[in-house]
This record gives C-alpha cells, structure tokens and sequence, in this order.
C-alpha cells in the first residue's frame, strides 16, 4: 500500500521502516499537520498514517474518500481527533494501536509523582546554582497515602501495580472493574467517593463526552486540601480553568501534566524563541508545584517499536483482507 504519513516526527522516520519488512508498503513521510488545508497532501495515497495532533474532523475525512482514502492508521491509542461517525458512513476503515507499552506511560506517572512529591525540578535548579540549601523543598512520603486512579485499563493496572508497590492504599473508579486490580487489593468506589477520599489522583480513561472535564471546579472543591494531580491521559479531561484555580487557593497542592486541553500547536513543536500564545498554559508554568513534560510519556524505545509494529500490522492485514487488526 501506498501510505501517507502525517505529523512525522525524527522517530516515526526511524521505527516505521524497520517494522516495514521487505519494504512491503510505500511509505511517505510529512512533516505537515493533517487537517482541511493539507489533507490533499494525500491524494494519489491509499491509506493515511496519523497521530494524536492530527485532524480528521467531517470535512478532512470527506477530502480524504474523494482522493480515495480507505484506511486511516493511528499510530496511537487515542481516537478523540476522528469523526467515526463520518468515516463510517464513507467506508473509510480506522484502525489505531490499542496498547504499545502501558509501562512507558505508567511508569512516566510516577516520575511525575516523584518529582512533584520530593520536589526534585527545584533541587535540580538549585544544586546546578550551587544552592544546597533545604529548605522549601520539604516532600511527602508515597507509603500510606490515597492513591485514587480513574481508569484502571492496561495503563491503569500498572499504575496500580507500582502504587501498590509503593504501599499505597489505593482506590480506583471505572465502571468495567479490573479482576487483576481487585486481585492485588484495589478498592473501586464511585467517582464522587474517588474525589472525597484521594490523596494523589491520577487519571487514564479515554477522552469521551463523558469524561469530557470529568474533573472541573465541583470535584476539586470536594477533594483533600493539597491534593496531587497526575494527567497522563487526555488533556480536556481536566477543566483547566478549574485547575488554575485550585492551584491559586491551595486546594490543588501539585499538578503533573503530560496533556493539555489545548496542546496542538504547542506540543511537538520547538517555541524557544517565541511568545508562548496560550494565556492559560502561559499562567501554569508560572507555578513552582506544577510539572509539564509535552505528551512525552509514550516516549520509550519499546513503546514506539511496539507502535511501529501495530501500524503495519494494521496497514498489512487492511491490504491482505480489507479489516484492519484493531480497527475501531
């Protein structure tokens, strides 16, 4: 098959090849973000490779099946940027990567945790300033604590695996309980109790327009003063403006960020020497108990083979038999 692959980044152009045996589809490679001005960048393709940052509304999916589109590939689990609806109605197959390495970004929740826990960013700063002083960079211990996680999938079974290694108390929300969390001693409670009784929340559920601002300005007025906010999954999930306040009051004593509600444009992107456009991502990285890496928790030599491997799976099967392995 011959496939466009958009959004590409130095490590799709690395691991995409070598998954690709025997050159046995045509890949091209594009820096280009795919929405309605780019879209005709496929044209003369049979199959489009995307990601996370990629638009694939009604309109860039009706380009698409004009051109002759008839599978889309995401090279990532999440598929809130596709309207299926649409795809469905114009035979347009999509398939995505349901699992690659729930340890890469479980365990990326943690190095979150720590860093937020034990203050580790503002040692680092201080020390390489020559500034070993103590003081203000007093932490918490993880034993014993609430450990709340909502969304106890393949990502959310390690989270509770590690948390419990820990020696965390944890607790979880999901209304399709995991036998394998309950196995190893996890408590699942309402949402509203999740809230009332954590600690240290972290979240992994999809985005949907469910779990759309699933925590905004109600949940986190509930919670425990200074409670700890990990976010590895989606960024709308969380009401920023909410956080934002929270963070101002107290109520939210750390935050941790691998999202953001409005990370295209951002994410992915070198913006060194320029004006950081986005007032509200401006005004979290001005706080001393927030940690934002740029959805790097994916990030990890296996999980992107593992991502390499799925894709051409997907795209090889489509093009042997018409279904994808994991199409949705």
């Amino acid at each position: 098959m011959k496939v466009v692959i958009f959004s590409a980044e130095a490590h799709d152009r690395a691991f995409l090849p070598r998954a690709n045996a025997d050159d046995a589809h045509e890949l091209t490679f594009l820096d280009a973000r795919l929405d309605n001005s780019t879209a005709v960048l496929a044209s003369g393709y049979d199959a489009v490779c995307a990601f996370v940052c990629d638009e694939l509304s009604e309109e860039v999916l009706v380009q698409l099946h004009r051109q002759g589109i008839r599978l889309v590939a995401l090279r990532c689990a999440g598929f809130n940027n596709v309207d299926l609806q649409t795809a469905s109605r114009l035979g347009i197959t999509v398939a995505r990567v349901p699992a690659y390495s729930p340890h890469a970004v479980a365990e990326h929740t943690f190095a979150l945790l720590l860093m937020l826990t034990r203050k580790l960013h503002r040692a680092h700063n201080r020390v390489r300033e020559g500034n070993f002083e103590l003081e203000g960079l007093l932490g918490f211990n993880l034993h014993e604590k609430v450990l709340g996680i909502v969304g106890t999938g393949a990502i959310g079974n390690v989270v509770a695996r590690i948390g419990t290694g820990f020696g965390c108390k944890v607790i979880a929300c999901d209304p399709a309980p995991n036998d394998e969390c309950r196995a190893m001693g996890v408590r699942y409670v309402d949402w509203s109790t999740l809230c009332r009784e954590v600690d240290i929340l972290t979240l992994h559920c999809p985005l949907t327009a469910d779990t759309k601002h699933l925590l905004s300005a109600r949940e986190i007025a509930a919670m425990k003063q200074a409670v700890t906010i990990i976010n590895t999954s989606r960024g709308a999930v969380l009401d920023t403006r909410a956080v934002i306040d929270g963070l101002k009051s107290g109520k939210i004593g750390a935050l941790g960020l691998d999202v953001y509600e409005e990370e295209d444009g951002l994410f992915f992107h070198d913006l060194s020497e320029q004006v950081i456009q986005d007032d509200m991502f401006a005004r979290l990285i001005t706080f001393p108990n927030v940690v934002i890496t740029g959805h790097q928790g994916f990030f990890t030599q296996e999980a992107l083979a593992a991502i390499a491997e799925t894709t051409i799976a997907n795209l090889s099967s489509f093009a042997d038999t018409g279904h994808a392995v994991h199409a949705l």
